[in-house]
């Protein structure tokens, strides 16, 4: 019997032996791009060896034509094209795209001299290919009358279709490579704008650059090398030189280049030039108090940060003068938040711990007259306070905060409820009569950056509007806030010209990176284009968005959106990825994030982004549902919404759907497989799994808990702390569960990851963890992410696709 059982499995394991081998497709390559062929002839020889000794190689002639070489035309022949009186060299190319993992060979044959690249690098006839947009290319040099035949046969586990066009679907490079509106910025009178570029090659190596436009004609006016800071009065620019450890700042006119001495032998630091530019302020660092290397005290939970002792003061500059002299001292440390618009009062704020009560950072707010050096007391620790300015008359303060601020007198709730801190306000406060007055309480999307316009006297300011960003004005004399028309679905950065009604602004549309535009403003505001981000895809070809939102079971409108791929069919089964917010604020319309749902496509996934109740952008309310749930309702609306997306939507197979989340997305991954099996595999990245440790363990841990857990502690709320966190509820998880973590992480250290790995281990359940040396909370090195993103792709292709194919190339079996 046990022979019989032996004879059964050996048959068996070479009955599957011999149906993968039976799998194997070829296909014949034979199309080709051709460049070529030119001409080449040995160099002139003075001695028979170079250097090293080598005698002249005639292949290394190939390396003559570029492996981009412009094509000449298409090749489809069996023998390769040749010159009759020169040696040539010529190249073949095509290309292929895969969206799974290719396992197999390549075989050229024919040619007596001919080497194979993939992707530009030399290549080996083995193929582990992750999917992405290949190229594929072959050098070639021919003698004269040359009739060598060529072959190329492909031989994988997948059937292929090479291509000859550059088009392709947006891989995994196209995140990063080419070419990026990074920086925008006005000349004073608003007649000049200034743009930053970032040029990203494959492979990671990236360059800045810069130009200066006029406004009226798009005209390039110059290209500095380095990126210009506009004077907040003239339409020059300042430019920095050092001689020896002198450091001069130079005034540069940008139409002629002509640079007028500014400031000499200013000191070290940042600096700020003041509206009036007649002095600099200075940001100065000053050491703190030195410990043992060895062993050592840590004063507070923040002391563990690097440079947390240093302190800054700040210094006033005087151009005409050179006389540097220092305006604060203290042990806390000062910043500066404004000028005003005449130059005679500073903005200056000074932040301390209070660790004993929340928020456990409250600031002290001055005005200091840069004449006198009069300090008047504005506020002294002021609670949930986060920046302020001037209004271009001094006589009042615009402040942003939290709804909590100035005893919530710009809260929507009830008093039992407490805002999210993450949710922001603007405030006005006059300096004569000490008023506080709420501009944005009715106001439900959640302010970002702010700017009081010296030019029309009108706010102007970004705010998360739904899962949108927005940009807005504000009547500070009425309240009155309009929505302005600008381009895009995401607002990012923005800038002002200081003396005239012109604003600059960059902004993604949901399905393109940034473009940038400069708008004059007024009651009918022009805007023109300066950069088309749709250039920026290049060759990728992206599919589509469309908005999804469902009521939930509590009444309420859930945000999201579906993206599927640009050859959908919805006559096929689709695998799902779910994905949602990871901190407080929205998955936002930003389209070069690392986590992007047009790379999903590209593989064979759709994709459902969803805005969770806790998410800020949506009213105070809505926001304020993160605060003392640990996950509760995020997790309900996310279970209850990938549900009736997949209802509703039969071309998605409710049997292979994937999650994924980073940071408190990380968190809610792992929460969400204690709560549900609806999902067939999950990925959290830098996730918490024990709100306790967390709470401790992270430079922030106890700071976010102040916005997450609001007077609630582990002694306090066991129910929130313990019985919500995931590590403390393991055994309901039966997902697989790929764990991804930087282990230089500092915001949620990689104990996180650790804890809930032993745990599932010794479950017995499917679980892996994948460490990125070095890395922070943020996986920015460009090999390292490459190497990251796959790993998240060949996880869900493992279990969302059956494949294991590229899981296996990347994280092979060890006999341990």
């Amino acid at each position: 019997m046990k022979k019989n059982c032996f004879l059964f499995f050996t048959l068996l394991a070479f009955s599957f032996h011999a149906l993968s081998v039976s799998a194997q497709v070829k296909t014949q390559i034979r199309e080709f791009n051709l460049s070529g062929p030119y001409a080449v002839s040995e160099p002139f020889a003075l001695d028979t060896v170079d250097v090293q000794g080598k005698k002249f190689d005639s292949n290394s002639l190939m390396s003559a034509i570029s492996l981009t070489s412009q094509s000449t035309g298409r090749f489809s022949g069996s023998v390769l094209p040749s010159l009759p009186d020169s040696k040539s060299v010529g190249l073949l190319s095509f290309y292929i795209d895969n969206a799974d993992f290719i396992k197999g060979k390549i075989e050229v044959k024919g040619p007596k001299n001919a080497k194979l690249y993939i992707d530009g690098v030399e290549a080996t006839p083995e193929l582990n290919l992750a999917p992405e947009h290949h190229h594929f290319a072959i050098r070639f040099l021919s003698m004269p009358k040359d009739t060598d035949s060529i072959s190329v046969t492909l031989e994988s586990n997948l059937s292929v279709t090479p291509s000859l066009s550059s088009k392709h679907p947006y891989m995994v490079h196209d995140l990063t490579d080419g070419k990026r509106v990074r920086g925008i910025s006005l000349s004073a009178d608003g007649q000049l704008v200034a743009l930053s570029y970032q040029t990203t090659a494959r492979g990671g190596d990236s360059r800045w650059s810069y130009e200066i436009r006029d406004v009226k004609t798009q005209r390039l006016i110059s290209q500095p090398s380095g990126n210009p800071q506009w004077m907040p009065k003239s339409a020059a620019y300042l430019v920095e030189e050092k001689d020896g450890s002198r450091r001069h700042l130079y005034k540069v006119d940008p139409r002629t280049g002509l640079r007028t001495s500014f400031a000499r032998d200013i000191p070290e630091g940042f600096y700020v030039v003041a509206p009036t530019e007649d002095f600099l302020i200075f940001y100065v660092e000053e050491e703190g108090p030195k410990e043992d290397k060895e062993i050592f005290e840590i004063l507070e939970m923040d002391d563990r940060q690097p440079d947390w002792r240093k302190r800054s003061y700040l210094t006033k500059y005087d151009i005409k003068t050179g006389l540097a002299r220092r305006l604060t001292f203290g042990n806390k440390g000062e910043s500066l938040m404004d000028i005003s618009q005449d130059g005679r009062q500073l903005l200056v704020t000074s932040s301390r711990s209070r660790l004993t009560k929340r928020p456990t950072t409250v600031s002290d707010v001055f005005i200091v007259n840069t004449q006198t050096l009069k300090v008047d007391t504005v506020f002294a620790g002021v609670e949930f306070v986060e920046g302020g300015s001037f209004s271009p008359d001094g006589t009042q303060l615009l402040l942003k905060g939290t709804p909590e601020a100035f005893n919530r007198v710009g809260c929507q709730l009830p008093a039992e409820v407490t805002p999210s801190m993450t949710e922001h306000e603007l405030y006005l406060y006059d300096l004569a009569s000490k008023q506080v007055k709420p501009l944005t309480k009715d106001f439900n999307p959640s302010i970002e950056t702010v700017d009081w316009s010296w030019s029309d006297g009108q706010i102007y300011f970004s705010a998360e509007d739904h899962d949108y960003v927005n940009m807005f004005v504000l009547n500070p004399k009425t309240g009155r806030i309009t929505k302005l028309p600008i381009s895009g679905d995401y607002a990012y950065r923005y800038n002002i010209a200081s003396h005239a009604p012109v604003l600059g602004y960059l902004s993604y549309k949901t399905m393109e990176p940034a473009s940038a535009y400069v708008v004059s403003l007024g009651a009918r505001p022009t805007s023109k284009l300066f950069f088309d981000g749709k250039t920026a895809l290049g060759d990728a070809e992206i599919g589509t968005c469309q908005d999804w939102n469902f009521t939930n079971s509590k009444g309420d409108t859930v945000y999201g959106r579906l993206y599927l791929p640009k050859d959908f069919d919805a006559t096929k089964k689709y695998p799902m990825i779910v994905y949602y917010y990871g901190g407080c604020s929205p998955v936002s319309r930003y389209f070069e994030s690392p986590y992007a749902p047009q790379y999903w496509n590209s593989l064979g996934y759709v994709a459902y982004i969803l805005q969770p109740s806790g998410a800020t952008g949506f009213g105070q309310e809505w926001a304020s549902r993160h605060v003392n749930t640990a996950g509760r309702g995020p997790a309900e609306d996310i279970i209850e919404g990938t549900k009736k997306i997949c209802e509703t939507h039969p071309f998605i197979n409710p049997e292979k759907i994937g999650c994924m989340g980073a940071s408190y997305g990380g968190f809610m991954t792992q929460y969400l497989q204690t709560q549900t099996d609806i999902f067939a595999a999950a990925v959290s990245h830098a996730g918490i799994s024990n709100h306790t440790s967390y709470w401790g363990e992270g430079y922030w841990g106890y700071n976010y808990s102040e916005v997450s857990m609001a007077n609630s502690y582990p002694w306090s709320h066991r129910e929130l702390f313990v019985n919500q966190s995931p590590l403390f509820n393991a055994d309901k998880i039966h997902t697989p569960l790929l764990l991804l973590h930087g282990n230089a992480d500092t915001n949620v250290p990689l104990i996180e990851s650790l804890q809930m790995f032993t745990a599932l281990k010794l479950l017995g359940r499917e679980v892996a963890l994948v460490e990125v040396e070095g890395e922070n909370h943020h996986i920015l090195d460009y090999s390292k992410r490459e190497k990251w993103l796959a790993t998240q792709m060949a996880w869900f292709a493992r279990f969302l696709k059956d494949d294991p194919t590229w899981w296996n190339h990347l994280y092979p079996s060890k006999h341990l």
